[in-house]
Protein backbone atom coordinates (compact mmCIF):
# COMPACT_ATOMS: atom_id res chain seq x y z
CA UNK A 1 0.00 0.00 0.00
CA UNK A 2 1.36 3.08 -0.85
CA UNK A 3 2.20 6.02 2.53
CA UNK A 4 -0.40 8.60 3.02
CA UNK A 5 0.63 12.01 1.30
CA UNK A 6 1.75 14.94 2.86
CA UNK A 7 1.52 18.31 2.63
CA UNK A 8 4.48 20.15 0.89
CA UNK A 9 5.47 23.64 1.01
CA UNK A 10 8.11 26.37 1.20
CA UNK A 11 8.36 29.52 3.87
CA UNK A 12 11.31 32.22 4.78
CA UNK A 13 13.46 30.89 7.37
CA UNK A 14 16.59 32.56 9.23
CA UNK A 15 19.58 31.15 10.52
CA UNK A 16 20.41 33.67 13.38
CA UNK A 17 23.86 35.74 13.09
CA UNK A 18 25.31 37.79 16.05
CA UNK A 19 28.59 38.14 17.88
CA UNK A 20 28.35 35.43 21.03
CA UNK A 21 29.63 35.70 24.40
CA UNK A 22 33.03 34.53 23.16
CA UNK A 23 33.62 37.24 20.76
CA UNK A 24 33.17 34.77 17.76
CA UNK A 25 31.26 35.99 15.15
CA UNK A 26 27.82 33.93 13.87
CA UNK A 27 27.11 34.42 9.87
CA UNK A 28 23.53 35.79 9.20
CA UNK A 29 21.57 33.49 6.84
CA UNK A 30 18.15 33.76 5.10
CA UNK A 31 16.67 30.55 3.50
CA UNK A 32 13.79 28.81 2.25
CA UNK A 33 12.46 25.78 4.40
CA UNK A 34 10.46 22.74 3.86
CA UNK A 35 7.39 22.94 5.28
CA UNK A 36 6.03 19.34 5.87
CA UNK A 37 2.09 18.76 6.78
CA UNK A 38 2.52 22.58 8.32
CA UNK A 39 5.77 22.38 10.50
CA UNK A 40 9.52 23.12 9.28
CA UNK A 41 11.31 20.01 8.57
CA UNK A 42 14.08 21.47 10.28
CA UNK A 43 11.73 21.36 13.12
CA UNK A 44 11.86 17.24 13.39
CA UNK A 45 15.76 17.57 14.20
CA UNK A 46 15.55 18.92 16.99
CA UNK A 47 18.77 21.29 17.63
CA UNK A 48 20.28 21.30 14.37
CA UNK A 49 22.19 24.29 13.63
CA UNK A 50 21.63 23.90 9.69
CA UNK A 51 20.41 25.89 6.59
CA UNK A 52 18.75 24.68 3.44
CA UNK A 53 20.89 24.22 0.27
CA UNK A 54 17.83 26.99 -1.08
CA UNK A 55 19.77 30.17 0.58
CA UNK A 56 18.87 33.41 -0.27
CA UNK A 57 22.62 34.81 -0.29
CA UNK A 58 23.87 32.16 -3.36
CA UNK A 59 24.41 32.97 -6.85
CA UNK A 60 20.39 33.15 -8.86
CA UNK A 61 22.33 30.14 -11.27
CA UNK A 62 23.32 27.88 -8.45
CA UNK A 63 19.92 28.85 -6.80
CA UNK A 64 17.92 27.52 -9.68
CA UNK A 65 20.62 24.42 -9.93
CA UNK A 66 19.08 23.67 -6.48
CA UNK A 67 15.43 23.82 -7.24
CA UNK A 68 15.89 21.96 -10.81
CA UNK A 69 17.88 19.25 -8.42
CA UNK A 70 14.26 19.21 -5.96
CA UNK A 71 12.21 18.99 -9.08
CA UNK A 72 14.47 15.95 -10.27
CA UNK A 73 15.01 18.21 -13.72
CA UNK A 74 18.57 17.76 -12.50
CA UNK A 75 20.55 14.41 -11.50
CA UNK A 76 21.35 14.30 -7.37
CA UNK A 77 24.72 15.98 -6.30
CA UNK A 78 25.25 12.65 -3.81
CA UNK A 79 25.51 9.00 -4.99
CA UNK A 80 22.22 7.03 -4.72
CA UNK A 81 20.10 9.58 -5.96
CA UNK A 82 20.85 11.70 -2.47
CA UNK A 83 19.78 15.25 -2.22
CA UNK A 84 21.32 17.36 0.75
CA UNK A 85 18.27 19.24 2.32
CA UNK A 86 20.01 21.22 5.67
CA UNK A 87 23.92 21.56 5.37
CA UNK A 88 26.08 23.72 7.45
CA UNK A 89 25.57 27.42 7.47
CA UNK A 90 29.27 28.61 8.09
CA UNK A 91 30.63 26.93 4.91
CA UNK A 92 27.89 24.36 3.52
CA UNK A 93 30.95 21.82 2.82
CA UNK A 94 29.63 18.36 3.62
CA UNK A 95 32.38 17.02 5.73
CA UNK A 96 30.92 19.03 8.07
CA UNK A 97 27.67 17.33 8.27
CA UNK A 98 24.79 17.36 6.07
CA UNK A 99 20.86 15.63 6.60
CA UNK A 100 20.73 13.68 2.82
CA UNK A 101 17.57 12.11 1.40
CA UNK A 102 17.06 10.14 -1.54
CA UNK A 103 14.54 12.12 -3.99
CA UNK A 104 12.80 10.24 -6.34
CA UNK A 105 9.39 9.68 -8.31
CA UNK A 106 6.64 7.16 -6.60
CA UNK A 107 6.83 3.78 -8.50
CA UNK A 108 3.23 3.17 -7.88
CA UNK A 109 2.81 6.57 -9.25
CA UNK A 110 5.64 8.44 -11.28
CA UNK A 111 3.17 12.14 -11.12
CA UNK A 112 4.32 11.75 -7.44
CA UNK A 113 7.60 12.22 -5.04
CA UNK A 114 8.97 10.44 -2.11
CA UNK A 115 11.23 11.89 0.27
CA UNK A 116 12.92 8.93 1.96
CA UNK A 117 15.71 7.10 3.85
CA UNK A 118 17.10 11.02 5.86
CA UNK A 119 20.69 10.36 7.25
CA UNK A 120 23.41 12.57 8.64
CA UNK A 121 25.81 12.53 6.18
CA UNK A 122 29.96 13.56 5.57
CA UNK A 123 30.73 11.77 3.09
CA UNK A 124 29.60 10.72 -0.28
CA UNK A 125 28.46 7.21 0.52
CA UNK A 126 26.11 6.95 3.65
CA UNK A 127 25.95 4.38 6.14
CA UNK A 128 22.26 4.54 6.99
CA UNK A 129 22.05 2.18 9.87
CA UNK A 130 24.19 4.14 11.86
CA UNK A 131 23.41 7.15 10.56
CA UNK A 132 19.90 7.03 9.55
CA UNK A 133 17.23 9.51 10.79
CA UNK A 134 15.01 6.37 11.60
CA UNK A 135 11.11 7.19 12.15
CA UNK A 136 11.61 10.22 9.93
CA UNK A 137 9.21 9.94 7.00
CA UNK A 138 9.01 8.55 4.29
CA UNK A 139 7.40 11.70 2.83
CA UNK A 140 4.86 10.87 0.05
CA UNK A 141 3.81 14.74 -1.96
CA UNK A 142 1.11 15.14 -4.30
CA UNK A 143 3.42 16.13 -7.92
CA UNK A 144 1.07 18.68 -8.64
CA UNK A 145 1.62 20.01 -5.01
CA UNK A 146 5.10 19.58 -4.80
CA UNK A 147 6.13 21.26 -8.48
CA UNK A 148 3.78 24.18 -7.92
CA UNK A 149 5.76 25.29 -4.55
CA UNK A 150 8.80 25.15 -6.18
CA UNK A 151 8.06 26.86 -9.21
CA UNK A 152 6.59 29.64 -7.35
CA UNK A 153 9.86 29.48 -5.28
CA UNK A 154 11.80 30.46 -8.39
CA UNK A 155 9.47 32.97 -10.38
CA UNK A 156 8.39 34.47 -7.84
CA UNK A 157 10.21 35.24 -4.75
CA UNK A 158 11.89 38.17 -4.05
CA UNK A 159 15.52 38.63 -2.41
CA UNK A 160 15.21 39.19 1.06
CA UNK A 161 16.25 42.88 2.41
CA UNK A 162 19.54 42.14 4.31
CA UNK A 163 20.55 46.06 5.00
CA UNK A 164 20.02 48.26 8.03
CA UNK A 165 20.18 52.30 7.98
CA UNK A 166 22.27 53.39 10.98
CA UNK A 167 21.18 56.84 12.81
CA UNK A 168 22.63 58.58 15.33
CA UNK A 169 24.92 60.69 17.49
CA UNK A 170 27.77 58.03 18.90
CA UNK A 171 29.47 57.58 15.30
CA UNK A 172 31.97 55.17 16.80
CA UNK A 173 29.76 52.85 18.49
CA UNK A 174 27.92 53.23 14.74
CA UNK A 175 31.17 51.92 12.82
CA UNK A 176 31.81 49.21 15.29
CA UNK A 177 27.79 47.91 14.88
CA UNK A 178 28.02 48.42 11.47
CA UNK A 179 31.26 46.54 11.13
CA UNK A 180 29.77 43.24 13.47
CA UNK A 181 26.78 43.33 10.99
CA UNK A 182 29.03 43.56 7.84
CA UNK A 183 30.97 40.50 9.29
CA UNK A 184 28.13 38.30 10.09
CA UNK A 185 26.67 39.12 6.57
CA UNK A 186 24.53 41.82 7.10
CA UNK A 187 24.72 44.73 5.10
CA UNK A 188 24.45 48.57 7.20
CA UNK A 189 24.91 52.13 6.28
CA UNK A 190 25.35 55.25 8.53
CA UNK A 191 23.50 58.56 7.83
CA UNK A 192 21.97 61.12 9.87
CA UNK A 193 19.88 62.79 6.95
CA UNK A 194 17.53 60.17 4.97
CA UNK A 195 15.71 62.83 3.48
CA UNK A 196 17.92 62.93 0.14
CA UNK A 197 18.13 59.50 -0.28
CA UNK A 198 16.76 58.27 -3.77
CA UNK A 199 14.00 55.54 -3.46
CA UNK A 200 15.70 52.85 -5.00
CA UNK A 201 18.50 52.46 -2.61
CA UNK A 202 15.97 52.95 0.15
CA UNK A 203 14.11 49.99 -1.21
CA UNK A 204 17.64 48.08 0.07
CA UNK A 205 16.62 48.84 3.54
CA UNK A 206 15.16 46.30 5.57
CA UNK A 207 15.08 47.84 9.10
CA UNK A 208 16.48 51.42 10.15
CA UNK A 209 18.21 51.32 13.86
CA UNK A 210 18.21 54.26 15.65
CA UNK A 211 20.31 55.23 18.04
CA UNK A 212 19.16 56.67 21.98
CA UNK A 213 20.22 59.90 21.52
CA UNK A 214 17.98 60.86 18.13
CA UNK A 215 15.90 63.32 18.79
CA UNK A 216 11.59 62.52 18.38
CA UNK A 217 11.52 64.88 15.56
CA UNK A 218 14.00 63.52 13.35
CA UNK A 219 13.06 59.85 13.91
CA UNK A 220 9.29 61.22 12.43
CA UNK A 221 11.07 62.59 9.80
CA UNK A 222 12.78 59.23 8.87
CA UNK A 223 9.81 57.09 9.02
CA UNK A 224 8.05 60.14 6.50
CA UNK A 225 10.66 59.70 4.27
CA UNK A 226 9.99 56.02 4.03
CA UNK A 227 6.12 56.06 3.70
CA UNK A 228 6.33 58.68 1.17
CA UNK A 229 8.40 56.09 -1.06
CA UNK A 230 6.28 53.66 -0.44
CA UNK A 231 8.40 51.45 1.79
CA UNK A 232 7.78 49.19 5.18
CA UNK A 233 10.42 48.38 7.08
CA UNK A 234 11.01 47.71 11.09
CA UNK A 235 12.06 50.65 13.08
CA UNK A 236 14.68 49.33 15.98
CA UNK A 237 14.95 51.60 19.19
CA UNK A 238 18.45 50.68 20.38
CA UNK A 239 18.98 49.94 23.98
CA UNK A 240 22.13 50.97 24.43
CA UNK A 241 25.45 51.43 23.47
CA UNK A 242 26.72 47.78 22.88
CA UNK A 243 26.77 46.41 19.99
CA UNK A 244 26.51 42.77 20.79
CA UNK A 245 22.91 43.66 21.73
CA UNK A 246 22.49 46.46 19.05
CA UNK A 247 23.35 43.54 16.61
CA UNK A 248 21.11 41.11 18.28
CA UNK A 249 17.94 43.83 18.16
CA UNK A 250 19.04 44.32 14.03
CA UNK A 251 18.98 40.29 13.63
CA UNK A 252 15.45 40.52 15.09
CA UNK A 253 14.04 43.28 13.13
CA UNK A 254 14.86 41.62 9.94
CA UNK A 255 13.78 38.21 10.67
CA UNK A 256 10.99 36.94 7.92
CA UNK A 257 9.94 33.95 9.51
CA UNK A 258 5.91 34.19 10.24
CA UNK A 259 5.89 34.04 14.59
CA UNK A 260 4.17 30.53 14.41
CA UNK A 261 7.19 29.41 12.65
CA UNK A 262 9.87 30.27 14.93
CA UNK A 263 11.54 28.42 18.14
CA UNK A 264 11.68 31.10 20.33
CA UNK A 265 8.70 32.83 20.52
CA UNK A 266 8.38 35.11 24.06
CA UNK A 267 11.38 36.73 26.20
CA UNK A 268 10.51 38.41 29.26
CA UNK A 269 12.11 39.87 32.75
CA UNK A 270 10.23 39.83 36.00
CA UNK A 271 10.65 38.73 39.38
CA UNK A 272 13.95 38.08 39.63
CA UNK A 273 13.43 35.59 36.51
CA UNK A 274 13.44 35.04 32.96
CA UNK A 275 10.74 33.67 30.96
CA UNK A 276 11.25 32.14 28.22
CA UNK A 277 8.74 30.69 25.86
CA UNK A 278 9.99 27.49 23.21
CA UNK A 279 8.00 26.32 20.66
CA UNK A 280 9.96 22.72 20.13
CA UNK A 281 12.64 21.44 21.44
CA UNK A 282 15.97 23.28 20.93
CA UNK A 283 18.75 24.55 22.74
CA UNK A 284 18.28 28.16 24.04
CA UNK A 285 21.36 30.55 25.20
CA UNK A 286 20.30 33.31 27.32
CA UNK A 287 22.85 36.08 27.58
CA UNK A 288 23.22 39.36 30.00
CA UNK A 289 24.51 42.58 29.22
CA UNK A 290 25.22 45.52 31.28
CA UNK A 291 27.34 48.66 30.83
CA UNK A 292 29.09 49.02 34.38
CA UNK A 293 30.00 52.81 35.62
CA UNK A 294 32.84 53.65 33.49
CA UNK A 295 30.43 52.42 30.66
CA UNK A 296 32.20 49.50 29.57
CA UNK A 297 30.01 46.07 28.65
CA UNK A 298 29.62 43.25 31.08
CA UNK A 299 28.75 39.67 29.53
CA UNK A 300 27.28 37.49 32.23
CA UNK A 301 26.02 33.88 30.48
CA UNK A 302 22.93 32.78 32.36
CA UNK A 303 21.66 29.25 30.69
CA UNK A 304 22.96 27.62 27.95
CA UNK A 305 20.65 24.47 27.50
CA UNK A 306 18.06 22.45 25.72
CA UNK A 307 14.72 23.64 26.81
CA UNK A 308 11.58 21.50 25.96
CA UNK A 309 8.17 23.38 24.36
CA UNK A 310 6.13 25.62 26.33
CA UNK A 311 7.20 28.32 28.78
CA UNK A 312 10.43 27.90 31.24
CA UNK A 313 11.48 30.17 34.29
CA UNK A 314 15.19 30.85 34.40
CA UNK A 315 16.43 32.63 37.52
CA UNK A 316 19.01 35.76 37.40
CA UNK A 317 21.54 36.40 39.73
CA UNK A 318 22.30 39.63 41.34
CA UNK A 319 24.64 40.94 38.72
CA UNK A 320 21.55 40.79 36.10
CA UNK A 321 18.32 41.62 37.98
CA UNK A 322 17.68 45.48 37.33
CA UNK A 323 20.11 48.38 36.81
CA UNK A 324 20.95 48.60 32.85
CA UNK A 325 20.73 45.04 32.23
CA UNK A 326 19.28 43.56 28.89
CA UNK A 327 18.64 39.69 28.02
CA UNK A 328 19.17 38.16 25.15
CA UNK A 329 18.21 35.05 24.13
CA UNK A 330 19.20 32.77 21.26
CA UNK A 331 18.40 29.60 19.32
CA UNK A 332 19.89 28.88 16.18
CA UNK A 333 16.92 29.91 14.23
CA UNK A 334 16.03 33.38 15.95
CA UNK A 335 16.93 36.28 18.72
CA UNK A 336 14.87 38.16 20.60
CA UNK A 337 15.94 41.19 23.36
CA UNK A 338 14.41 42.21 26.74
CA UNK A 339 15.12 44.55 29.45
CA UNK A 340 15.99 42.66 33.21
CA UNK A 341 13.53 44.33 35.68
CA UNK A 342 13.79 43.52 39.18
Amino acid sequence: MAAAYASFDLAPATRAGGVLANGELQAHRDFVDFIIDGRPLLYRLADLDAVSPLASDVPPAIFTAQVRGLLLEAPAPLADDRHIIYGCPECEDLACGAVTAVIERDPTDPDDVIWRDFAWQTDRRVDLPLNGYHGMGPFRFRGAEYRAALHRLVEGTAPARRRVLLIGDRVAVLARLAAALRTIGIGADITRDAAHVPADELRAYGAVAFGASVPAAERTLVRATFDHAGLTVTYVDGLAPIVPLLVAQVEHALDTAQAGRRRLTHLSSAGGDAGVDVASTCRVRLLAYRLDRLRRTRTHEVFDGVLGPGHHRIPLDGDVRGGRSFLVARTTDSVLVAPSVR
